[in-house]
């Protein structure tokens, strides 16, 4: 099975958590997701993930702590998982990839219908926030 290593942002700005909805055209069609994507050759996955949310959301971010690392299979491949928490810091995300983008509540995020690989982070989330 191809391994497919990628990375993910949980952005933080006014205490809201941004999601993004997956284009109909994509694998996964409409399920919701941190912004992110593949880690290229030679990269780190703080590299890959600021890459990807220039390339993605059009803003910048401060990339903090790894939040977890995710394994799922799917059928394209395997998918490795690394999110980490990140704040908004110049900009605002743009449409360019996703269908759509909320800010939540950490307390909404699992009302949303998330791809497999992203619930164990939406999960930890949610248990960390709710702790607060």
């Amino acid at each position: 099975m191809k391994k497919i290593n990628v990375v993910g942002a949980i952005i933080i700005s006014n205490e809201k958590i941004l999601c993004a909805q997956r284009s109909d055209y994509k694998t996964l069609p409409s399920k919701w997701e941190f912004p992110g994507g593949k880690i290229e050759l030679g990269e780190t996955p703080q590299e890959a993930l600021m890459r990807e949310i220039i390339e993605e959301m059009n803003c910048i971010v401060e990339i903090g702590d790894q939040v977890v690392h995710t394994v799922h299979a799917y059928d394209f491949g395997e998918v490795h998982l690394t999110t980490f928490y990140c704040k908004l810091t110049k900009g605002e995300p743009l449409l360019t990839e996703h269908k759509a983008i909320k800010w939540l509540d950490p307390s909404e995020l699992s009302s949303l219908d998330w791809a497999p690989a992203d619930l164990p982070a939406v999960e930890k989330v949610v248990k960390e926030f709710s702790n607060l």
